[in-house]
């Protein structure tokens, strides 16, 4: 070995003993790249960050510091009563009617847009002379705002003169006297019915968007086997909808927990409380009574109820989505 060689092996033995492993000629030059390929994850998420942070987090953190206090909306916050605002919510009797209200609408919500929206949709799936115009139709009063929607039904129920009751007097029918949405018993299934109408369309257009990922493969070998249309959908076609329908089902849950605009322009909660929701009350408390405690409290609550019950719906069917059909094709090769 030369002078020069034995020189050169000494310092690279040196630099290994100093930082535990040989220098690199491109360190340098990937830890820069590192630092800048940071900086752009942050340039780029930080606008949203922001936004989430001042719109959602700020707005929970007030709502659960207001939940402690009784506090009318003027000066400052001094009358601290720990949990008291959430005793009082939860012995409410129109809250835990409000609770039960929206209950009600989740698991109505799933037993009546869940099939109509899935006979719809493999209706719409055949090749129909206007499909797209038909798929336009039903998609139309999802689209539609909320606010018009509300005062476009709540003129069409009005009592005697609205176009329901008109229409029954026309055929010797008689509405309730004080209409549907002034009736307790009719109320709540009224806003139900509106709700449906309003938001089928986004089960069926989610329906259709799974369809389309039915292999027609599979579907020409069913009929080629001598499988009817009926057996074709209902042994392969809705199985393989497993996942979509979860989805939808988990975003139906979510709405109806937070029900407020549709209720509130029909009825505002009426009558007597009969159709009240969580969101309704805690509006009701804070904008016209000024119970900010309360209806802090009560925001808290219907977060609480809507976390939970997302997790543990997370948990006990989303989490099967990786078993559907669906998603393990390969599964029924041979």
């Amino acid at each position: 070995m030369t002078h020069a060689a034995a020189a050169s092996t000494a310092e690279r033995a040196e630099v290994v003993g100093r930082h535990g492993r040989p220098a690199t000629p491109g360190a340098g030059h990937r830890r820069k790249h590192d630092w800048r390929q940071t900086l752009e994850i942050i340039g780029f998420t930080a606008p949203a960050l922001i936004l989430l942070a001042l719109f959602i987090a700020w707005p929970i953190i007030r709502a659960v510091e207001f939940s402690f206090f009784r506090w009318k909306g003027l000066g400052p916050m001094v009358d601290f009563v720990g949990l008291r605002n959430y005793v009082s919510v939860l012995g409410n009797e129109v809250f835990t009617g409000a609770v039960g209200h929206n209950l009600f609408i989740v698991v109505a919500s799933i037993l009546i847009q869940l099939p109509l929206g899935l006979a719809i949709a493999l209706l719409l799936n055949q090749r129909i002379r206007g499909q797209g115009v038909l798929r336009t139709i039903v998609f139309v009063p999802y689209v539609v705002a909320e606010v018009i929607a509300g005062v476009v039904w709540y003129q069409l129920l009005q009592p005697k003169y609205g176009v329901f009751d008109s229409v029954m007097a026309a055929i010797g029918l008689q509405g309730p006297t004080q209409g549907w949405l002034g009736t307790e018993q009719f109320a709540l299934w009224t806003v139900m019915v509106v709700l449906t109408w309003k938001y089928l369309g986004l089960a069926i257009i989610l329906f259709l968007a799974g369809l389309q990922g039915v292999p027609d493969e599979i579907l020409e070998a069913a009929a080629i086997d001598g499988a009817s249309w009926w057996q074709t959908q209902r042994s392969i076609t809705i199985p393989m909808l497993g996942p979509t329908v979860k989805t939808w089902a988990f975003l139906s849950m979510v709405g109806s927990l937070q029900l407020f605009d549709m209720v509130w322009i029909l009825t505002k909660g009426g009558p007597a409380n009969a159709t009240t929701t969580m969101a309704t009350f805690l509006i009701n408390e804070g904008t016209k009574r000024s119970n900010y405690g309360i209806a802090g409290a009560a925001s808290v609550i219907l977060f609480i109820i809507a976390l939970v019950m997302s997790l543990l719906y997370q948990r006990f069917v989303m989490r099967s989505r990786d078993d559907s059909p669906a998603a393990t094709p390969s599964r029924s090769k041979r």
